[in-house]
């Protein structure tokens, strides 16, 4: 992997990230929100068959729309929101092709559910805290941060902000089992990490089918700061720690995979997990991030380096989108050069 990020401007374009096979251009606030909307936190977002880029976020304070989810043609500019119900907690989003028809997965931490809608918001399903993993007292420790669904439709939530367990479910919502997370209770501000099988901080969760096999594979940030593989029983494999810092969530375009990840970084990996390149590295020489400016204005980010990637997702172009865990909002497309 090379080391560095490779930043320059070009005639009439924004800064140039990354190295060798794997630049692009960096064009921050892509999406055109009208008057009406300001994002807050975007925390997810994904792209429809029709090209279509799709946006969680938290909603901004002074927004006068409370709607949460907000829609953009390829051109970034705005077609329509929805998703008032979400406002403050619209965490993870995730899209999946069922047979003729796409569907939006929503985790919201605030609210403690997980829902199933159509593209314009028609609800499916929405479940609440698994009582009967046996692991809930009470309905407001269950925080989902993301989830994924394997080729048979089984899907895994992440509760990456409660008690750090991984629920399985099937196709028909039906609860299966409960996996990782740790009974014991810890101070999580300790460098102590835990070992295979339990999981910190899930918050990273997808399926990966590189191999020919598909396997869960789970981002975990605090101590463990790695990503953990199981299969699709809940049984621990392999752990990769090269190139990881705190990872968001997972995408792939062939045998490339997204990690953005929110020490200030979105990174690129190789089908055995070799990082390929970091893009946007906002890590300065004292090893701080730029997570420490998410609160202020757009005018303390620094063109060209990240803030606090929280989402990513590629495009068949090969270009990718992020989205920022700041409080005024983030969305940045990396145009494939």
């Amino acid at each position: 992997m090379a080391a560095s990020t490779a930043m320059a401007m070009g005639q009439g374009r924004g800064p140039v990230v990354g190295e060798g096979a794997h630049q692009y251009e960096a064009q921050h606030d892509w999406p055109q929100l009208p008057p009406t909307h300001r994002f807050g936190n975007t925390h997810g977002i994904v792209v429809d068959r029709q090209g279509r880029v799709i946006v969680a976020h938290t909603v901004h304070k002074e927004s006068q729309s409370a709607d949460a989810i907000a829609i953009f043609d390829p051109d970034g500019k705005f077609i329509k929101s929805w998703g008032a119900e979400m406002r403050g907690g619209a965490h993870g989003l995730t899209l999946r092709r069922e047979g003729g028809e796409e569907f939006l997965y929503h985790c919201d931490n605030g609210k403690g559910f997980v829902r199933k809608t159509t593209l314009d918001g028609e609800v499916v399903w929405t479940l609440h805290a698994p009582f009967m993993s046996g692991v809930y007292a009470r309905a407001n420790e269950y925080k989902p941060s993301n989830l994924a669904i394997a080729p048979n439709g089984d899907f895994y939530v992440a509760d990456g902000y409660g008690k750090f367990y991984i629920h399985h479910y099937d196709a028909k919502t039906n609860y299966i089992r409960t996996f990782g997370g740790t009974r014991q209770l810890m101070d999580l501000n300790k460098d102590r990490e835990t070992g295979p099988g339990t999981t910190i901080w899930p918050h990273a969760i997808g399926i990966d089918t590189r191999s020919g096999t598909p396997l869960l594979m789970v981002g975990e940030r605090g101590a463990n700061s790695r990503i953990q593989y199981f299969d699709l029983s809940g049984r621990p494999g392999p752990i990769v720690k090269d190139g990881v810092r705190w990872p968001s969530t997972f995408d792939f375009l062939g045998d490339t995979l997204l990690m953005p990840d929110l020490k200030a970084v979105v990174t690129l990996f190789d089908k055995q997990n070799r990082p390929l390149a970091q893009l946007g590295d906002g890590r300065q020489a004292d090893g701080r991030t730029y997570e420490g400016i998410r609160n202020q204005e757009r005018t303390a980010f620094t063109p060209g380096r990240f803030v606090a990637p929280h989402a990513a997702c590629f495009a068949p172009s090969g270009d990718i989108y992020v989205a920022e865990w700041v409080e005024v909002g983030r969305v940045t497309r990396l145009r494939k050069l």
